[in-house]
């Protein structure tokens, strides 16, 4: 084995515990759609693209892979969070200041 390729293989390694972190917190993070046809196809999709790419080898390809997971699951985590609170129902303040019932 060259150089090159031990250090793609430590890159490769290194990255693999990474990858499944993203992974599972992807999936977790998804799972708190309230709607399930946002939750099943963010579940479905995020499946789907890990498991087109699982034998990548390229560790310039996972790096970026990884960078857009990440920022997949920042956008996940807010439009998870959106949903959530546009479900809260809002209560309107009397002229006292006291919440109507």
């Amino acid at each position: 084995p060259t150089l090159k390729m031990a250090a793609a293989a430590a890159a490769v390694t290194g990255s693999c515990s990474q990858v499944l972190s993203l992974y599972r917190t992807m999936l977790r993070e998804s799972k708190k759609f309230s709607s399930y046809s946002y939750r099943t196809f963010a579940l479905r999709r995020i499946r789907e693209a890990f498991q087109e790419n699982k034998n990548e080898t390229n560790p310039e390809i996972i790096q970026g892979m990884i960078e857009k997971a990440k920022t997949t699951t920042e956008i996940i985590r807010r439009q998870g969070s959106k949903l959530a609170v546009a479900r809260v129902p809002m209560t309107t303040q009397s002229a006292a200041g006291q919440p109507k019932r």
